[in-house]
């Protein structure tokens, strides 16, 4: 048997095509001709009037940030169920982020949390879709509102995920995406900048070019500091040809899901990524929760998948339990409590039906272990 891993790409024939052209052509007066088209491309798809690609989703978010004016002595509000690159743009710009915890049946945002958390220093609401799972954004788009706060979206996890018909991404002052080789759909490294605000996307868009304005008469001449965030032409070849299969790719992210959700929902004390009826999940990483009532712990879990010759993939850690942000003293009982018995799934494109048995059979022992089957 060979090793089963949490994830790798889809990248085939087109993706090499179009890498090919922009190697040997994409130059000169070409130089920027697959980052348009890819540009264009995923905006349409997400229904986002703008996008700027980026060379990766922590670098959308900085951008973004610093062009909402986010900077020392402001707070932004997230989760503290997240990884690092949600938080660290906020601590790039000098502000501090604000740790809150997370709903138990989406591990996202907990909204009455967000309330509570909200200062006359408050400058953002960050809106993490975890694993493909939606934060409620009915809700955070209300208190958004209610307080003139901004709610950004960090949809570096939900490509393919909807919230009432509207793409993640697209419903917030701006969403971030990233294309790493592990994701929904990739581009190697990557990431994009998106929005329908044009003020929001002309002020990114010169501070992803060292703060030259476009259109500017005067050559070489930045108008103040701005970033080097952009993803290459030939990065942005392969997106091109991962924008035309975006379909297919979200569709088999979803049937890898429904495979395992019919083998494991009707275990007793077992929990997978929630889709309410008025959403669209993408499944990036399909997840099971073992209710605290099994026993069953990440270390078991870890040396049970490693003994198949699965890899093991553990949930996010608290943020303010990093030792970068261990001052930080938040009480937030959910994002502790869910690292301890989460794991992740393995959900590669081309999985096969074996596979996924084989990752489910490992569950299924670990349940008899405790005489729940």
């Amino acid at each position: 048997m060979s090793r089963i891993h949490y994830t790798k790409p889809s990248v085939g024939e087109l993706e090499a095509r179009y890498a090919l052209d922009a190697v040997q052509n994409g130059w000169g007066a070409r130089c920027y001709e697959y980052l348009t088209r890819f540009e264009h491309g995923f905006a349409e798809h997400l229904g986002a009037t703008y996008a700027i690609a980026t060379s990766s989703c922590t670098g959308a978010l900085h951008m973004g940030m610093a062009a909402l004016d986010i900077g020392a002595g402001d707070e932004v509000i997230l989760g503290n169920t997240n990884w690092i690159a949600s938080a660290a743009p906020i601590t790039y710009l000098g502000a501090t982020p604000v740790f809150v915890d997370v709903l138990a049946d989406s591990w996202c945002l907990d909204p009455e949390q967000v309330r509570g958390a909200i200062t006359p220093r408050t400058k953002a609401i960050l809106a993490v879709h975890l694993y493909g799972n939606l934060c409620d954004m009915d809700a955070l788009l209300a208190i958004g509102r209610e307080h003139n706060i901004p709610v950004i979206e960090d949809a570096a996890e939900a490509i393919g995920s909807q919230w009432r018909g509207k793409a993640a991404g697209s419903l917030g002052a701006f969403g971030a995406f990233s294309f790493h080789g592990t994701k929904t759909m990739t581009t190697g490294e990557g990431g994009i900048f998106v929005t329908s605000d044009k003020t929001l996307y002309e002020r990114v868009l010169t501070l992803s070019n060292h703060g030259r304005v476009a259109g500017s008469t005067k050559q070489f001449w930045p108008e103040f500091i701005g970033y080097k965030y952009k993803m290459s032409n030939l990065q942005a070849a392969v997106g091109c040809a991962q924008v035309e299969r975006i379909d297919e790719l979200i569709s088999r992210k979803r049937e890898i899901f429904a495979n395992y959700a019919r083998a494991l929902t009707l275990l007793p004390g077992v929990s997978l990524n929630p889709e309410p009826a008025h959403s669209r999940n993408g499944y990036w990483m399909p997840t099971v929760v073992f209710d605290a009532e099994t026993g069953i712990h990440r270390d078991e879990l870890i040396v049970a998948f490693q003994a198949a010759d699965i890899d093991a993939r553990v949930f996010f850690w608290p943020l303010s339990s990093l030792p970068m942000f261990n001052e930080y003293v938040v009480d937030t009982p959910v994002a502790f409590a869910l690292p301890e018995r989460a794991f992740n799934l393995p959900s590669y494109h081309d999985m096969t039906d074996a596979d996924q048995q084989r990752v489910v059979d490992v569950v299924r022992t670990l349940l008899a272990k405790r005489q729940l089957l």
